[in-house]
């Protein structure tokens, strides 16, 4: 059974107690972080979802899955020996295990940034040539006046078009994926802005009645836990719930069919009014929630965190952009923002405390 390695030329600065303990027995089950009984097994391990809709679940995958994927990432980024790499995250963080166990076996020197302020992360930062961030970390960053260079990997979520052109000094290469199934499609240069790009090397992508379905080496082995979890399974092809468009060879994405709001008989996807509002000027963090409206089943409404003096221009651009019917009703300012450990937006905290 093939299982993860730490290479004789790796290299890990920070605090690699996780690895080494994960990584003592190799091929042997392991999680880092989470609750409940540890998996057992040999070529098994667990990780954690991001827990956007609630708590993290734990995903049980086989160590091939991720290691199929280490070979495509070795050949299209140069990733091994020699590579300086670095993970903004915590190692409970799905995106930022993957990145140390992928540097660890590939031979590559990677930093663990997890729990570090924004300030030291940047400075940290000099040097490394591969990063592996989410859009929430990255923007962090930005506010702290770190100056993006060399490869960043984005996965979590879509880049705005300002946290974009912050990041214009570097290459960047956006992932649409999902813990369930790791990388889906990748964004290279040439990819239209809108979309998340061409199918990875090795996934296949079927859009039935606007659902999103994959099937490639890299899926999970299922849940582990009591969680039922939301994925879905259809002889071989895996969906976690994600509605979207192909459109040529790129895939554009709606929103997860779980947040999906009916207002009039339209569906909305408060996603898509996020992309839009988060690149507006004003803005430097947004969520779209829904509140009851005895006319329409339901209204959206903007909850921000940026200068409330671009109020009104917020509303105007998107009822100009998205229509009477889909834009905000309202905007809620918040001068702190919930996070969960991945950095995402923690929405059932935020819903609750706007009362919404």
């Amino acid at each position: 059974m093939k299982g993860f390695l730490w290479h004789p030329e790796a290299r890990v600065l920070g605090d690699d107690r996780a690895l080494r303990a994960a990584l003592a027995a190799p091929g042997q089950a392991f999680r880092i972080g989470g609750v409940g009984p540890q998996p057992v097994g040999e070529g098994v391990f667990e990780t954690l979802t991001s827990g956007s809709s609630g708590q993290p679940r734990r995903i049980l995958r086989s160590m091939e899955s991720w290691l199929a994927s280490f070979a495509v990432n070795a050949r299209l980024f140069g990733i091994g020996p020699g590579c300086r790499m670095a993970v903004l995250g915590d190692l409970v963080q799905s995106l930022a295990l993957y990145g140390a166990m992928e540097a660890l076996h590939l031979g590559a020197e990677v930093m663990l940034l997890g729990g570090l302020r924004p300030d030291r992360q940047a400075h940290a930062l000099a040097g490394v040539q591969v990063i592996y961030a989410t859009p929430a970390q990255l923007r962090l960053l930005v506010e702290a006046d770190w100056q993006a260079q060399g490869l960043i990997l984005v996965g979590g979520s879509k880049l705005d078009a300002g946290l974009r052109a912050a990041l214009a000094g570097a290459e960047v290469r956006e992932f649409y994926g999902a813990a369930e199934a790791s990388f889906i499609t990748l964004a290279g240069p040439d990819a239209p802005a809108d979309s998340v790009g061409m199918p990875y090397p090795g996934v296949e992508v079927d859009v039935r009645a606007g659902q999103i379905w994959v099937r490639s080496p890299y899926l999970f082995q299922g849940y582990a836990g009591a969680d039922a979890g939301g994925a879905v399974w259809d002889q071989g092809w895996l969906s976690v719930g994600e509605m979207g468009r192909m459109e040529g060879d790129y895939l554009y994405l709606s929103g997860r069919a779980g947040r999906m709001v009916t207002v009039a008989d339209q569906n909305v996807f408060p996603e898509e009014i996020e992309s839009f509002i988060a690149g507006l000027p004003g803005v430097a963090r947004v969520a779209v929630l829904p509140r009851p409206d005895a006319l329409r089943g339901a209204v959206m409404v903007a909850v921000v965190q940026g200068d409330p003096a671009a109020e009104t221009s917020i509303l105007t651009a998107c009822r100009q952009r998205l229509g009477g019917l889909v834009a905000p009703k309202a905007v809620i300012w918040r001068a702190d923002w919930p996070v969960l450990a991945s950095g995402k937006t923690d929405l059932v905290r935020l819903a609750r405390e706007v009362g919404l």
